[in-house]
């Protein structure tokens, strides 16, 4: 089955050149996409090298009514002298019975500290009903 879209290309202006071009999507299946949204989330990584870190943030904006993820990125609370970043992608939108979705997300912070380690992370984003962008 195929779901008609349309939309436009624009140039980034990012020196990679590999990821160039950013995709806007304007219409899916039909229904017009003018609005996006991101979502809260928060959490404590694994406790390694005898600590924890504690991260908050907002995922980057997504297209509404359509299929999506968010990519993500914060950095981690100051502990043991030293700090992480979390970066990623969400996966899928997962309904919720009232309205709405969320997202999960999980990885592995980037490698910091005096002893060098990362730590593991994951959990779920807030409703997007919570954050409208």
């Amino acid at each position: 089955m195929e779901i008609p879209v349309t939309g436009f290309v624009v140039h980034s202006g990012d020196s990679d050149p590999d990821h160039s071009h950013r995709l806007f999507i304007t219409s899916w299946d039909g229904k017009p996409v003018s609005k996006v949204h991101m979502h809260p989330f928060k959490g404590t990584t694994s406790f390694d090298v005898g600590h924890c870190h504690h991260y908050c943030g907002e995922t980057k904006p997504a297209p509404n009514g359509v299929p999506h993820v968010h990519h993500y990125c914060v950095e981690t609370s100051c502990n043991d002298q030293h700090k992480h970043l979390i970066k990623g992608t969400t996966g899928p939108a997962i309904p919720l019975r009232g309205g709405g979705h969320y997202h999960c997300f999980e990885g592995c912070t980037t490698v910091s500290g005096k002893i060098p380690h990362v730590h593991k992370y994951g959990g779920s984003t807030g409703d997007e009903e919570e954050c409208r962008y």
